[in-house]
């Protein structure tokens, strides 16, 4: 193993994955794989471009894939290629790992009928943008993070407890000091 797809798309938040890919690459010597639609560039809100290293119906083996990262961004119910990947790392009981408006897809999925999660995206901004909600409010749990058996789920604004998080559970420090140092965090 040592693979982490990352899913990144035209809108996508960046800055919540940053701290945790850096650690995954740097720390826990990961191989991190963008995957997108297509091989074209994404635009992302930090204005930086993003090449996707492989196509989404490229990805056809996950013997070697550890967990699939997807940052948040805007809520499009017709962007759903990502959704069969992420079913099949849940199925194979591989981490999937998305923070704030992210869990759209996993809704769209039907994972979010099977897993507690939570998100930044309200019903009331669903409601105000026009869109169906893909979240199953049922399961939504008021948390900056929620970990679910295979599933960490993180508020936007919660990127670094995101981080710890998916950390943690890909065993990624060696010791809690090297945990504390690597995401500067004050140990409490």
């Amino acid at each position: 193993m040592g693979k982490i797809l990352c899913y990144i798309y035209d809108g996508m938040a960046d800055f919540e994955i940053s701290l945790l890919l850096h650690r995954l690459k740097n720390t826990g010597k990961k191989e991190i794989i963008s995957i997108s639609e297509n091989l074209e560039s994404v635009y992302a809100q930090s204005g930086l471009h993003y090449i996707p290293d492989m196509a989404i119906d490229e990805v056809n083996c996950f013997d070697d894939v550890e967990a699939l990262i997807i940052p948040g961004g805007p809520i499009n119910n017709e962007q759903n290629s990502i959704c069969p990947i992420a079913l099949k790392m849940i199925e194979n009981n591989r981490l999937v790992a998305v923070i704030c408006f992210g869990p759209q897809f996993l809704g769209r999925a039907g994972i979010l009928d099977l897993y507690k999660y939570t998100t930044s995206c309200s019903s009331e901004k669903i409601k105000s943008l026009g869109y169906k909600d893909p979240y199953n409010r049922i399961n939504y749990v008021e948390s900056r993070t929620v970990v679910d058996r295979n599933l960490i789920t993180a508020k936007g604004y919660a990127f670094v407890d995101f981080a710890m998080q998916v950390c943690d559970y890909l065993n990624i420090f060696e010791n809690e000091e090297q945990k504390y140092d690597q995401l500067g965090r004050v140990k409490e």
